[in-house]
């Protein structure tokens, strides 16, 4: 299957604690079907301290469900749901079924 969310794309929260919340996908987790968002889905950890690392506790973003969150629409800013076209000069990307434009770069 086919990737709809991809590293770098600009996604918006739908469900959940940080509901409405945007930001940038750092990484995809595919088998886990979950993906990590900048800045959202913050939780701490109590880290000890070792050698070569301070211990206390950190924040960090941790993984949310890929069903959870929706692509932003480049024309107009509003969520979005992905489909897919094939160019003219053969090459699949992704599109906005809301305005119908181009994802990818």
């Amino acid at each position: 299957m086919a990737a709809k969310i991809k590293t770098k794309d600009k996604v918006v929260v739908l469900t959940g604690r940080d509901k409405g919340k945007t930001g940038e996908v750092i990484k995809v987790l595919p088998k886990e079907g979950r993906v990590v968002v900048q800045g959202v889905n913050l939780v701490k950890k109590h880290q000890r301290s070792t050698q070569t690392t301070q211990g206390g506790i950190v924040e960090f973003e941790a993984p949310i469900q890929a069903s959870n969150l929706a692509h932003i629409d480049p024309k107009d800013g509003k969520p979005t749901r992905v489909g897919f076209k094939i160019l003219e000069d053969g090459r699949k990307v992704r599109v906005a079924k809301r305005s119908g434009e181009v994802i990818d770069l």
